[in-house]
């Protein structure tokens, strides 16, 4: 089942869609700017997705234009989380502006990236 998170202060800066995929995975689609304003709308998805039970969390990039600190915390954590509860953080397709911020930080060291969907999504 799609669920679609839009805020009401900023909605037109960043849209999430979440998607369960198999029994542990969820695939979310952030759409717009990541940043302060913006990262309850993708942290609500994240936490929900870890709170049902499902660790496997492919985050698809391409649509994300931006992506500031506040936006890689909200991806930390959710990424501790994941990892405890034996499963993983998957990025997927980073545009080069928003993949700038993960090499500054050294934050592209923690997650698993992938091009593609198809490689992203649990078998």
């Amino acid at each position: 089942m799609d669920r679609e998170h839009i805020g009401s202060a900023q909605p037109a800066r960043l849209r999430v869609e979440a998607r369960t995929v198999g029994a542990a995975g969820e695939l979310l689609t952030p759409v717009g700017e990541l940043d302060h304003h913006t990262a309850e709308l993708l942290r609500d998805p994240l936490d929900a997705a870890l709170d049902a039970g499902r660790s496997r969390l492919v985050v698809d990039c391409t649509g994300l234009d931006f992506c500031d600190s506040t936006g890689l915390n909200v991806l930390l954590g959710a990424r501790l989380r994941a990892d405890a509860a034996g499963g993983g953080v998957h990025l997927v397709g980073m545009r080069p502006a928003v993949a700038r911020v993960f090499q500054i930080t050294g934050a592209e060291a923690v997650f698993t990236l992938h091009d593609t969907l198809d490689t992203a999504l649990p078998g």
